[in-house]
């Protein structure tokens, strides 16, 4: 059995030309989202126009968010009130937000002043919540899900996430890493960010570890002039496919 994930944005925090890192897993049930970035609903729709794979928000069951930078988690502003709406009307359940307590606790305040409708209305009116602790493997949505703290400005995590022998890494916005990288290293196939900046992963350390390690491993995160050119890593693209499968080990 393989993991789906149809990648919705590729882009940085201060890209112009792509939506902020966000891909949705397909599941028996829906679609479960990691992060949920800016214009949420067009980089969907954007998404499944380049794939031919519906990507319908209302399907989505589930959020696996990183970090509560806003190219991260703009979207659940809109994704909330969207659901919400539609669950007055008894139309869908709420989705599920799945974060680490660091990342959890600030949720609320994060999103409040847009959401609290004066003060009647809290976190729970829109989504559900569950707790990520470190190295306690989560079912979510029939995927085995452990997480694993990044090195950030801000808390944030990284995801392995499983099905039927098959492992996708998903680094989260860290720092260069290589104990994180070790531990994303058992993935079928690795999505890792790259950024020039201190508090994000310079493709030269990437260009530096194991051609082995390289040949799974997928860029996400990218600025808007990152040069194809300077490495053997494959970048993604908004609207393109992932199938993750077991490898032979």
């Amino acid at each position: 059995m393989s993991i789906r994930a149809i990648i919705v944005g590729v882009g940085s925090a201060i890209s112009d030309r792509n939506y902020g890192s966000s891909a949705a897993i397909q599941t028996a049930n829906g679609l479960v989202l990691i992060d949920c970035p800016d214009s949420v609903l067009r980089a969907l729709r954007d998404a499944s126009a380049k794939c031919g794979i519906p990507l319908d928000p209302m399907s989505i069951t589930d959020i696996l968010v990183t970090h509560l930078h806003g190219d991260h988690v703009n979207g659940l502003e809109i994704l909330g009130w969207k659901r919400w709406i539609a669950h007055q009307s008894g139309r869908g359940a709420k989705p599920t937000i799945h974060a680490v307590e660091s990342v959890a606790r600030r949720l609320w305040e994060r999103l409040a002043p847009a959401m609290d409708q004066n003060g009647h209305a809290q976190l729970s009116d829109y989504f559900g919540l569950n707790i990520l602790v470190e190295g306690v493997p989560t079912s979510i949505a029939g995927l085995q899900v452990e997480t694993r703290l990044a090195e950030h400005l801000i808390p944030c995590s990284g995801f392995r996430i499983s099905r039927g022998g098959a492992t996708l890494g998903w680094s989260g916005d860290t720092r260069f890493s290589p104990s994180h990288i070790d531990w994303l290293s058992s993935a079928d196939v690795i999505v890792h960010e790259t950024s020039e900046s201190r508090v994000h992963t310079p493709i030269s350390c990437l260009n530096a570890l194991a051609p082995e390690l390289r040949r799974k491993m997928r860029l996400i995160h990218m600025e808007d002039n990152f040069d194809q050119a300077v490495t053997d890593i494959v970048p993604l693209t908004e609207g393109e496919v992932l199938d993750v499968v077991a490898s032979t080990r």
